[in-house]
């Protein structure tokens, strides 16, 4: 019997070097965070909203682009060594193999997210903050999941026309400062890193956001990165080194 795509894809990070990026990136970003926001109580006095303000800032435009690069980078690797080209492209279509790629990564995005979120509710009950967590935290997450995809979509493009594992989580990097720069133009529906730190209300969780163009944002970069990628596999010819 056939096991579906996505699973296997699943399985091929199971036990990967990855989840130690996982694991430490969003803690240290939380650590930083938490750090900031206790340095600055004189200024920072929402409670809540402080805290997220410096959480997010640090993960959504440095901590997470890169992480996300790094799920790509590392996704695609196993692809671009041996003979694994020889055999997928034989034994499946390109718009399945993009589909999980974007698929798996995503996935990855959104376990990210809910990490974070837990180091984010598990420091404000240790600094002790007054107040109730903010009743927006789980639209917060929604819409900054769906930046994710659209991030996802991004380094796994790049991740494939880029056999480096690091080049890509480097653009990814200068990505999200390219994002941090751009919103505060309010240029940020141009770059579509800056979408995962709109929709995670980075630095300003009383921003007010258009969800409908929001949504179309994410769909539309989301598919072109898609159908750029399902373009570059039907037309290179993609050479394996052994």
């Amino acid at each position: 019997m056939r096991i579906p795509r996505l699973p296997v894809e699943v399985l091929k990070i199971k036990r990967s070097p990855v989840w130690i990026a996982f694991f430490i990136l969003p803690a240290i970003s939380a650590f930083v965070g938490t750090f900031n926001y206790l340095g600055n109580l004189g200024i920072l006095k929402d409670g809540w909203y402080s805290l997220w303000t410096q959480h997010s800032l640090f993960l959504c435009y440095f901590f997470m682009p890169a992480l996300i690069g790094v799920y790509a980078s590392y996704l695609w690797r196993l692809e671009h060594t041996g003979t694994n080209w020889n055999m997928l492209m034989v034994n499946t279509s390109a718009p399945r193999l993009v589909f999980d790629k974007i698929a798996t990564c995503s996935v990855m995005t959104l376990i990210t997210i809910i990490w974070t979120t837990g180091l984010y509710l598990a420091c404000g009950f240790l600094c002790k903050l007054p107040g109730t967590i903010p009743v927006s935290l789980l639209e917060w997450n929604i819409c900054g999941f769906l930046g994710g995809i659209t991030v996802s979509a991004l380094q796994c493009f790049l991740s494939l026309i880029i056999r480096s594992f690091a080049i890509p989580i480097g653009i990814a990097l200068t990505g999200g400062i390219a994002g941090l720069v751009a919103t505060a133009m309010n240029l940020w529906y141009l770059v579509p890193y800056a979408l995962f730190a709109i929709g995670m209300r980075a630095n300003n969780p009383k921003r007010e956001l258009n969800l409908i163009v929001f949504v179309l944002l994410n769909v539309f970069f989301t598919l072109l990165f898609y159908r750029l990628s399902v373009l570059y596999l039907k037309k290179t010819d993609i050479q394996t080194n052994v």
